[in-house]
C-alpha cells in the first residue's frame, strides 16, 4: 500500500500489527473488512486514503461496490491537507474513474485522466506516491488510450520508483504491465521473464487474490504442457476465492470448457 498511517504496509515482518491485518485481508480479497479495520483512524488522512484505496481495489477485482468507494474516497478529500494527501486523493480519484471506465459502469476518462493529472501537480518527483501515480498513468494510456509506448515509458518509470522504494507488490504489477507489453510484441523471452517475477514475487508477498491472474498471464507466454498446468492453478486459486477477479473468468472459461 503506496500511504499508509501506520509503520509498514503489512508485508514485512516488523511492521504495524493494524497493517498486518490489513494486508492479510487484502491479500484474500477481504477488502470490505479490510477497510473495517482503518474506519477508527479514518479521519487521519493517509489512513483515510488508504481505506478507500481497499474499497476502490475491491471494485476493480469484483466489479461491485462503486457507491461504497465513493463515498471513502470523498471522506479522504475532505479530510487532506497537505499537497501530499490531497496528491494522494486525487491519484485514488483517477484510479476509481479508470476502473468504472474499464469495467463499462460509466465513462469516466476525461475524470480520470484530469484527476491524476492533478495529483501529479501535488506529488513531487521525490513523493513515495510518485511510483503508484506513474503506474496509474501508464494504465490509462495503455487501455484508454491505446498508446503502449506512453504506457512503457509510464511503467518503466514506476518499475524504478518501485526498486528504489522497495516496493515488492508494485513491482509485481509493473513486472506483469511490462511483460505484457513485451508478449504484444512477440518477445518471448522478455515476456516470461516478467511474468515470472511478478508471480514470484506475488508468492513470496502472500497476495493470493493477485496469484491467479499471475498465473494466467504466465501461461500466455508458456508452451503447452506448462501452460495448461498454470490455468489450471489459476482456476483453482480462482475457485477458492469465489470467482475473484470477475475478469478472469472468460480467461480461465474455455479451458474449464475443455
Amino acid at each position: 500500500m503506496a500511504h499508509t498511517a501506520m509503520s509498514g504496509s503489512g508485508t514485512t515482518e516488523g511492521d504495524d500489527p493494524l497493517q498486518t491485518a490489513v494486508w492479510r485481508l487484502r491479500s484474500r480479497a477481504c477488502w470490505a473488512d479490510a477497510a473495517a479495520l482503518l474506519a477508527p483512524v479514518a479521519g487521519d488522512p493517509p489512513a483515510a486514503v488508504q481505506r478507500a484505496s481497499l474499497l476502490i481495489e475491491r471494485c476493480l477485482y469484483t466489479e461491485s461496490g462503486w457507491a461504497e468507494a465513493e463515498d471513502a474516497l470523498r471522506a479522504a478529500e475532505a479530510v487532506a491537507r497537505a499537497d501530499e494527501d490531497r496528491g494522494a486523493a486525487a491519484c485514488e480519484r483517477g484510479y476509481l474513474a479508470y476502473a468504472a471506465t474499464l469495467h463499462g459502469v460509466r465513462d469516466r476518462a476525461d475524470e480520470a485522466r484530469a484527476a491524476l493529472g492533478r495529483a501529479a501537480a501535488l506529488l513531487g518527483p521525490s513523493s513515495p506516491g510518485r511510483a503508484l501515480l506513474d503506474f496509474r498513468r501508464g494504465l490509462l494510456a495503455q487501455y484508454l488510450g491505446d498508446n503502449p509506448q506512453a504506457a512503457r515509458a509510464a511503467y518503466r518509470r514506476a518499475h524504478a520508483g518501485a526498486t528504489a522504494q522497495g516496493d515488492a507488490l508494485l513491482l509485481s504489477f509493473t513486472w506483469r504491465q511490462l511483460a505484457g507489453l513485451a508478449l504484444r510484441e512477440g518477445e518471448l523471452a522478455e515476456a516470461r521473464h516478467g511474468f515470472a517475477e511478478s508471480l514470484r514475487l506475488r508468492e513470496d508477498l502472500g497476495y493470493l487474490v493477485g496469484t491467479a491472474p499471475a498465473l494466467a498471464a504466465l501461461a500466455d507466454a508458456q508452451p503447452e504442457p506448462e501452460a495448461s498446468r498454470l490455468r489450471d492453478e489459476a482456476r483453482r486459486l480462482f475457485r477458492l476465492l469465489g470467482g475473484v477477479p470477475t475478469w478472469l473468468a472468460d480467461r480461465l472459461a474455455p479451458a474449464a470448457a475443455a
